[in-house]
């Protein structure tokens, strides 16, 4: 007998393969999407959304439930071998925009857009099912599709996570990976990093208390609007004097009103906005600034405050093992080409947070800059001109394959 004394393992010979597949999947990932795109719906009730996944993924060897206090779907799929699970997960909530993307499938919906790209993370773990349905002998263990709602402020996960989707599979998943279309990144390219990948997000939202008066005898009055004005610039200089150059921490006052008219000072004002941080100390050193900056401020205007912290997602942080898996992946099935480690975290939010709290996984950034846009000038998520370019939905398809694969061999 002659030939090779190692020969590859089954995954290592199908995973050069994955990319092909999924550009066969193509037609029925952009029709998808694009059905997705026009009809889209916010927060945590999206019925119209889940029985299109519902519909998508009907005829599969899944075993399939719907969630309680929300339209989740949670899909398993059961490999030909015992095993270990691992999840994948897609986002399904849209944004309260009006769409002015000019592309020819827009929202249907007035002041309700696909403006994150969540409709092409559906599309992508969609077609993933279907991929790996046709590998289910190759799987060793179970793979849980995690199909989210309300990942926009929502605290989705978390609901999902409190109805058991980590034990859909009959035992805890494992490992969990995810992907979020960027259209600033090049088509089709992969970036992670291990550790910190994306901030704790919380809100502060402070009321300013003074007296309301006049505009003619503002000392019969305490005029609560320059406390607030210079609160804006107190708190913006406090989230650059009280943290180091090396500790990334950001603070954007993105809302400030007062007043009804010109000849009236008013009682109140108000100042919101965002924090965003990338460890749980330095999390708690802003959260009790703001407040000690805000009755700071206020007293000295003679005023009083009121400030309610909100908080939302904690940090999004890869397991560096997985972080490492998850790029080396992406060279094997994209091209050496099209994965790179992200040089620094960003400080968007990401409630897939709440998943990598609990399992060793990954977060991953996919790019979906339109070939005919400079990635630099491309509207990013959340503008209402943002597109995001199909091809690379393929790459994601395949990702989501080969991450499962790769876990499960």
């Amino acid at each position: 007998m002659t030939g090779p004394e190692q020969l590859p393992t089954l995954p290592d010979l199908v995973l050069p393969r994955l990319l092909d597949e999924a550009r066969q999947l193509q037609p029925d990932t952009v029709a998808l999407r694009r059905r997705l795109h026009a009809r889209p719906e916010i927060g945590l009730q999206l019925p119209n959304t889940q029985q299109q996944i519902l519909d998508a993924l009907d005829g599969l060897p899944l075993e399939i439930t719907t969630g309680k206090t929300s339209t989740s779907v949670t899909a398993v799929l059961r490999g030909g071998k015992p095993g270990p699970s691992v999840l994948l997960r897609g986002d399904m909530d849209a944004l309260p925009l009006q769409e002015e993307s000019g592309l020819d499938f827009p929202s249907e919906v007035d002041g309700v857009m696909h403006a994150c790209g969540h409709d092409t993370h559906v599309a992508m773990l969609v077609s993933a099912a279907r991929l790996l349905s046709r590998h289910v002998d190759e799987l060793a263990g179970s793979v849980v599709f995690m199909f989210q709602p309300g990942e926009e402020g929502q605290h989705g996960a978390r609901h999902m996570i409190h109805e058991g989707v980590l034990d859909a599979a009959g035992q805890r998943v494992e490992r969990a990976f995810g992907v979020h279309i960027y259209p600033t990144l090049p088509s089709g390219t992969v970036r992670t990093r291990p550790g910190p990948l994306m901030a704790a997000v919380d809100d502060f939202h402070v009321r300013v208390l003074g007296k309301g008066g006049h505009g003619s005898v503002p000392e019969a009055a305490i005029d609560p609007i320059p406390a607030a004005a210079a609160l804006v610039g107190a708190l913006h200089t406090m989230s650059s004097r009280r943290f180091a150059a090396t500790e990334p921490a950001v603070l954007s006052v993105t809302h400030l009103e007062a007043g009804t008219t010109t000849n009236i000072i008013p009682e109140t004002a108000f100042v919101e906005g965002t924090m965003r941080t990338l460890s749980d100390g330095a999390r708690a050193t802003m959260r009790a600034e703001v407040e000690k900056v805000c009755e700071g401020i206020a007293a000295a205007y003679g005023c009083r405050v009121q400030v309610d912290l909100t908080p939302g997602y904690p940090v999004t942080a890869n397991d560096p093992d997985e972080a490492a898996r998850v790029l080396d992946l992406a060279s094997t099935v994209l091209g050496p080409d099209n994965a790179a480690p992200l040089p620094e975290p960003i400080m968007g939010g990401e409630d897939f947070s709440y998943v990598l709290q609990r399992v060793p996984g990954a977060f991953a950034l996919l790019g979906g800059c339109p070939p005919d846009v400079d990635p630099a000038e491309a509207p990013a998520n959340h503008s209402n001109r943002v597109r995001h370019h199909e091809d690379a939905m393929a790459h994601g398809v395949a990702m989501h394959a080969a991450y499962a694969l790769s876990a499960l061999r």
